[in-house]
């Protein structure tokens, strides 16, 4: 039951702020206790003041009167005072269980599956997820809070009306039960609609990330389709809007209809207590006391009730959350992991076959790849062949669903994770752009080292970078991107030639280079790769690339089509049968002519 997730909820709340929710519990039960206090007092309150009328105001009368008084007045300011400490503690209980949630959610969010990143509905449950992990487990504390507080009220309330009729709580109770009814079919309707509209709430967020992202303001304005997501947004914000209000309506006329019949119910039991106190049966202190503890038990009641239909509501809610924390991961480390070797024979794919999870087409079928140790390889193929699910497979992003990828002839999966990808360094085909320093972009690839200023600077010198970020305002210390103050904006080749150093810091015997001089010409290119190889001496080198300037300096050509390896070998020999490769190369030469620049892409381009 959805119910279940309230201990859970509870629990880490517990875990994330012991003293604060132990000194919480400790005022509510204080603040429970208070109001019934002032109850009982206002009665001995008006008797007295009674008694004192009719003595015609002699000091003997009057003085219980001053006295009485006076209790009231401090009960009333430690009323307000435990409230305004209630508020300090529940603020500092708030921070605490909110970043304790935020821990939990983002460890998860590191820990799972890269696949989980490609499912759309994997997609939904994160941002459920993310929506009700700011706001629903504070939201369930305060109203369990506030349920636990009125429950005390109540239940003292109770006890202070009973000798006036046993009848008298039960009638608090049942002019507050269709509040409850109304209030709990309206969150389950809520709570429904909310879980099916998330794919249309999710485009909203990406339509609005759209028209106010400074990465689409470029292409928003040269093709002026501003308007036209402008449209689809406001279209299907009207949508939700109207499928929104029409729920607040229908729980609105509920709420009227609870309401009828909780002030008929109240009506007659005050009319009787009137009637009671015409009849000389009941003082006017005992009226003071019914009045104020009718009227504030069904306050009480409805407050009780509402808060049981909020905590109801958020635990639905909450099991987004749960569900998500809930996740198992698929690739895991081994029982008994086995050491990572100092590679001697090389990697080796074995009849590889691969999908993308949740999808049909096979990207890699029955692949075989050999790439010797201490070599440089270069991967050339047309888009879709699969160059870049390679780097996926080798760094263990994912599984292959038949064969396996072997390092020295050991099966990677027998392998932790952790010392795999400490072995491996990888410029990425789309380097992130990280709004960090120029120092600090570099230094995030191996924190566990600690790179100093010198390993920095000599991996910024072996990408060609180095020259780029002396000339910044404060140098390896200026903070790169728009986000923050005084930030410096770079170029894309700028920033993939941050990303390059990135990759060169980790002193990983495995470097795989995606598309790395994407953003270079060809003088540079060969500058950069000329110091490339020196650079990458003893390195285990894969290079996915279109660029025949690399592809020709690579130990090792492979190009690939359609899942499969179709051409193995060095440069010159690929160029002697009339395979894909020189075909691309003559087609390549024979629109080059004339041109100073070599030939650069294979097939289609990726």
């Amino acid at each position: 039951m959805q119910i279940g997730y309230l201990p859970k909820t509870l629990r880490l709340v517990w875990t994330a702020a012991r003293g604060w929710t132990s000194a919480w519990a400790g005022l509510l039960l204080l603040q429970g206790l208070l109001p019934a206090a002032t109850v009982y007092l206002t009665r001995l309150l008006v008797d007295g003041l009674v008694k004192a009328l009719n003595s015609q105001g002699s000091w003997e009368s009057v003085q219980p009167v001053l006295f009485l008084a006076l209790v009231v007045a401090m009960v009333v300011l430690l009323t307000e005072v435990i409230g305004s400490v209630s508020s300090w503690v529940g603020s500092a209980q708030a921070e605490l269980i909110r970043d304790h949630f935020s821990a939990l959610t983002h460890e998860k969010s590191v820990a799972v599956d890269l696949a989980f990143y490609e499912s759309p509905e994997d997609h939904d449950r994160l941002a459920r997820a993310r929506d009700d992990l700011n706001s629903r487990p504070l939201a369930l504390l305060e109203s369990s809070g506030t349920l636990i507080q009125s429950a005390i009220t109540l239940l003292a309330m109770g006890a202070l009306l009973i000798p006036y009729g046993v009848w008298l709580p039960f009638a608090l109770l049942v002019s507050t039960l269709p509040a409850l009814f109304a209030l709990i079919r309206f969150n389950n309707r809520y709570h429904q609609w909310w879980q099916r509209s998330t794919p249309e709430r999710r485009r909203v967020q990406y339509y609005d990330t759209l028209l106010t992202d400074s990465a689409v303001a470029p292409e928003l304005r040269l093709f002026n389709f501003g308007s036209h997501f402008q449209f689809a947004f406001q279209d299907l914000r009207k949508r939700l809007r109207k499928e929104r209000l029409d729920l607040s309506k229908r729980q609105f006329l509920a709420q009227l209809g609870a309401s009828v019949i909780g002030i008929l119910i109240s009506g007659i039991a005050v009319v009787w207590m009137v009637w009671q106190c015409l009849n000389g049966r009941v003082t006017l202190g005992d009226l003071a006391l019914f009045y104020q503890a009718f009227n504030r038990g069904q306050g009480l009641m409805h407050s009780l009730l509402r808060n049981m239909g909020n905590i109801y509501s958020h635990t639905l809610f909450l099991g987004n959350m749960f569900e998500f924390l809930a996740l198992k991961v698929q690739i895991e480390d081994p029982a008994i992991p086995a050491p990572v070797p100092i590679l001697k024979k090389g990697i080796r794919f074995h009849q590889v076959k691969f999908r993308y999870p949740g999808t049909q087409p096979v990207i890699l079928e029955d692949l075989n790849l050999t790439i010797p140790a201490g070599q440089i390889v270069a991967i050339m193929g047309p888009n879709g062949a699969g160059k870049s699910t390679l780097i996926k497979l080798l760094c263990r992003f994912y599984d292959p669903e038949a064969g396996c990828v072997k390092l020295d002839g050991t099966d990677i999966r027998k392998f932790s994770l952790e010392e795999l990808r400490n072995q491996i360094t990888v410029l990425f085909q789309w380097p992130i752009h990280y709004h960090l320093t120029a120092g600090q972009n570099i230094a995030l690839s191996d924190l566990q080292a600690g790179a100093g200023p010198v390993e920095i600077q000599n991996a910024a010198q072996a990408a060609g970078v180095d020259e780029i970020i002396a000339s910044l305002p404060q140098g390896y210390d200026t903070q790169l991107g728009r986000w923050f103050f005084s930030g410096t904006e770079l170029s894309g080749g700028e920033w993939q030639r941050l990303a390059l150093a990135r990759a060169f810091l980790r002193k990983a015997q495995i470097m795989i280079l995606d598309e790395p001089t994407s953003h270079l010409d060809s003088w540079a290119e060969a500058d950069w790769f000329d110091r490339f190889r020196a650079l990458a001496n003893g390195r285990t080198v894969l290079i996915i690339t279109h660029r025949f300037t690399i592809a020709r300096r690579a130990d090792i050509v492979h190009v690939m089509e359609d899942g499969r390896i179709v051409e193995p070998g060095a440069h010159d020999a690929l160029l002697a049968p009339a395979g894909p490769y020189a075909q691309s190369w003559q087609r390549q030469n024979s629109r080059d002519v004339g041109k100073t620049s070599e030939p650069r892409i294979v097939g289609k381009g990726r």
